[in-house]
């Protein structure tokens, strides 16, 4: 199976676990022979995204950025994996009408109790305290997908449960070679590579 790329679009609460999964998926991807770029919230606000403010205006926009780069990306056979909060329903949506290649939404679920629990930033507390305003899932909404193509559940499940249950995914859809099917693609390169080498031609 030849390789194309594709979006997979992490959203979720801040600290269900986006970015963290989001590496799992590429490390396997790429052992697999993939092209794989990820597309953290937090970095792309640093660079592409530098001076938008959490309005939902300067929200949308963020995620329209970052769709645009992962659909760029996915059209040059790379799998695009962005890893944003991306709240609002409604862009989410707009950004898979517009995306050219496959798009495969994950929903990393988490209970908000659990999600202040585990805050190390300590950025809950501050926000149900009312020092921070307009934060996501406490006094700005959250809007859960109604049917991502994976849901995983990162108070429940294990960081490596969850990776392994989207590759999996990602295989139904046939967007991944099964582990096997891809180490005999490696192991097909090779013989053909053996046989270059003898005949001189590499």
């Amino acid at each position: 199976m030849s390789q194309k790329g594709f979006t997979l679009w992490f959203t979720g609460l801040s600290g269900a676990g986006k970015t963290t999964l989001a590496r799992l998926v590429e490390k396997e991807l790429k052992q697999r022979g993939h092209k794989v770029e990820v597309l953290d919230g937090d970095i792309v606000r640093t660079n592409l995204s530098k001076g938008l403010g959490f309005s939902k205006e300067d929200r949308d926009t963020n995620i329209r950025r970052i769709g645009f780069v992962c659909d760029l990306l996915a059209r040059n056979d790379v799998v695009a994996i962005a890893a944003a909060i991306s709240p609002y329903r409604e862009i989410r949506d707009e950004i898979r009408r517009i995306t050219t290649a496959p798009f495969i939404e994950a929903y990393v679920e988490c209970p908000l109790d659990v999600l202040v629990e585990r805050d190390v930033k300590g950025l809950y507390k501050r926000a149900l305290a009312g020092e921070i305003k307009n934060f996501t899932g406490v006094d700005d909404p959250y809007e859960a997908p109604g049917s991502p193509e994976v849901l995983v559940n990162s108070s429940t499940e294990t960081p490596e449960d969850s990776a392994g249950k989207i590759i999996n995914r990602l295989v139904e859809l046939r967007l991944v070679q099964a582990a096997l099917e891809a180490a005999l693609s490696e192991d097909e390169d090779s013989v053909v590579r053996a046989r270059l080498e003898a005949l001189g031609y590499v």
